[in-house]
């Protein structure tokens, strides 16, 4: 004979569950902040809130985008790392940049792999090495030889201590077995500026930046830095494919939340990220900023950015780099 008591329990508490699948199932019942680590035109604020927007078109609420710039997308980082587990404080991330502060800087505030749950990445922005039409070498090879004949002849130019440009001339030098010297400036344009003007010889920069300058003949592009021609340069080799084994640099960029972010609204926000990278206003607008799409699921990207952080962490412990 059944238990009146247990009996009672089971229906009392059917409602109860009832509600609890209910309210996982109506995520989201308000908006949603996407906190973008960086100020407001750059390519990490226009690749989120190109996302946010059309995810805002199919979710069903808002995802409004919340610049929290500053040490390198560490303070936007910190305060999505703040927020509560629920789904509704979320980031777009220069998955590159971060990966690089957990070792570059001595206390970034936060741990990329602890502190977050990947949602998913949006895609990867290439980098070339670009030189001034001066400079004679027409391959990798051939500038490696020059380099190491007269290295004080050839500077670099490096945009942003610690940014993906810096580390990409580092592991250059490295890979290259090179003690070229590099010039940092503060951010790209001031570098190009030098560059075009022929004060500075080399450069590695993203794809998107140097694009109009190699057309106009200003620079010469030598070597994309990806591990497959770029859909934007395709007539321009890979450094891997002329000979420097192992060297890959691309600019990632991905969605995170606060770690212990439920399951459900994880793989709920990853289905509404990846079906946004297919909306054609969406390719039209990433391809704009170079933005190779790159649709994965939550492990995908948390792969990738166990990947980074390594990778970095052991040029930077390699090479003795310090933030000035």
């Amino acid at each position: 004979m059944l238990d009146r008591r247990k009996f009672l329990y089971s229906v009392a508490g059917l409602p109860l569950v009832a509600a609890d699948v209910s309210f996982a199932q109506a995520y989201p019942q308000r908006p949603i902040t996407l906190i973008v680590p960086y100020a407001p035109g750059g390519a990490t604020d226009i690749i989120g809130r190109v996302i946010a927007n059309e995810i805002s078109n199919t979710l069903g609420q808002r995802m409004i985008v919340d610049n929290r710039a500053g040490a390198g997308g560490s303070v936007g980082a910190q305060a999505a790392t703040r927020a509560p587990a629920d789904g509704y404080t979320l980031m777009l991330g220069a998955l590159t940049s971060h990966s690089i502060n957990m070792t570059f800087q001595a206390k970034p505030g936060f741990d990329l792999k602890k502190d977050f749950a990947p949602v998913g990445l949006a895609g990867n922005v290439g980098l070339a090495l670009v030189v001034h039409p001066s400079v004679p070498a027409k391959t990798v090879p051939e500038l490696i030889a020059l380099i190491k004949a007269n290295p004080q002849d050839y500077s670099c130019a490096t945009s942003g201590q610690g940014s993906p440009q810096h580390l990409s001339a580092e592991l250059f030098n490295l890979k290259a077995g090179l003690k070229m010297p590099l010039v940092p400036y503060r951010g790209s344009g001031p570098a190009m500026t030098d560059m075009v003007g022929g004060q500075v010889k080399i450069m590695f920069d993203t794809i998107p930046a140097v694009l109009q300058y190699v057309k106009a003949g200003s620079l010469k592009a030598i070597a994309t830095t990806g591990r497959e021609p770029s859909s934007f340069m395709p007539e321009v080799p890979t450094v891997i494919a002329q000979g420097l084994d192992g060297f890959e640099v691309s600019s990632w960029f991905g969605m995170l939340a606060p770690a212990d972010t439920p399951k459900p609204i994880i793989y709920q926000l990853n289905a509404e990220m990846n079906k946004a990278l297919q909306n054609a206003k969406v390719k039209e607008a990433l391809a704009l900023q170079g933005v190779d799409r790159k649709p994965s699921t939550p492990a995908e990207a948390a792969k990738l950015i166990e990947t980074e952080i390594a990778k970095w962490g052991d040029l930077i412990k390699a090479t003795g780099i310090k933030p000035e």
